[in-house]
């Protein structure tokens, strides 16, 4: 059997069981007493059985008003209870969300505005999988993250990318290299012959490199390949070579024993942007964390004076 009754319908209900008088059960929800009769009566015709003993002098319930009772107080704490998760998500007291990014990022920009999110909003919880750019396009594209904070990739043409902010490519250079002694730009033709310390083909990073090259007539042959940036320092730092890295990913490989010099001619821009599902709109938490998010992108890049950002 279907019974088709709102919520509205089970709080009369509860409160004509409540107060066994039309009139005080009218006045308590607001209604005319032909309408809380309306609703008893739709009710009784839905179970197919009497609610109520209704006489000139009073109101009781019938043995099925008594069983509808106590499952009619379940359905109302149930009601209760599920606005009440709603409103605490709506409101960030309690949710979940889950982001993908780049090593660089996870590193730099992250952690600071995960944990001013995580005092601000305590019962939202936060998941991060630092990974590399394709990974976050295919973790997304899955539904395993909200949303990702990677580099551009055109072949992801049916997710949403937003740009956030350019990320300019620096050198970095053992303190001891004698191109360390000035602080002027350097240019991707004078260091094209210097052994280079790279991470392989397919991330963002050795994609813009080799870019960058080609656009000299220069094929980019790296002397070492390798995944992490604390090992591209460590290798920086020993004197086995340079790295041409992303502003963001030099903030991680960078100690006292290795320096930086900016990279021109051409200007390479890493493109930072914000990934999700065509169409999905996203939940006020993930809103909320994405906008902090993007502002420290902004941030971080601003204060090297170096990074463009693009208005979103």
């Amino acid at each position: 059997m279907m019974i088709n009754w709102t919520i509205r319908e089970i709080e009369v209900f509860l409160s004509l069981a409540d107060t066994l008088s039309f009139r005080r059960t009218a006045e308590r929800m607001h209604l005319s007493q032909p309408a809380v009769s309306g609703v008893v009566a739709r009710l009784e015709a839905g179970f197919g059985a009497a609610l109520f003993e209704r006489s000139t002098r009073a109101v009781r319930l019938t043995d099925a008003g008594q069983a509808l009772l106590v499952h009619a107080r379940g359905l109302q704490a149930q009601a209760g209870a599920a606005a009440a998760a709603v409103r605490d998500v709506a409101e960030l007291r309690q949710g979940r969300v889950r982001v993908a990014a780049l090593p660089s990022l996870a590193a730099t920009v992250v952690p600071a505005v995960f944990a001013r999110f995580a005092a601000e909003h305590p019962g939202v919880r936060l998941d991060l999988l630092d990974t590399l750019s394709v990974a976050s396009f295919e973790l997304v594209r899955s539904g395993e993250v909200d949303f990702a904070l990677t580099a551009e990739n055109p072949a992801y043409a049916d997710l949403s990318y937003v740009a956030l902010a350019s990320d300019p490519f620096v050198l970095l250079l053992s303190a001891r290299h004698p191109l360390a002694r000035s602080r002027a730009p350097l240019t991707w033709r004078r260091v094209a012959e210097l052994p280079h310390i790279s991470m392989p083909a397919p991330t963002s990073v050795r994609q813009y490199a080799d870019a960058a090259l080609l656009q000299l007539g220069q094929r980019f042959e790296p002397r070492y390949e390798v995944e992490h940036l604390a090992s591209i320092n460590a290798m920086v730092a020993a004197g086995l070579g340079v790295s041409a890295l992303p502003e963001l990913a030099a903030r991680v490989a960078r100690g006292a024993d290795v320096v930086q010099r900016r990279l021109i001619e051409p200007e390479v821009q890493r493109p930072i942007g914000l990934v999700t599902l065509q169409g999905r709109r996203l939940s006020t938490a993930a809103q909320a964390l994405a906008g902090l998010l993007r502002d420290e992108v902004l941030r971080t890049l601003r204060q090297s004076g170096r990074g463009r950002g693009a208005a979103v």
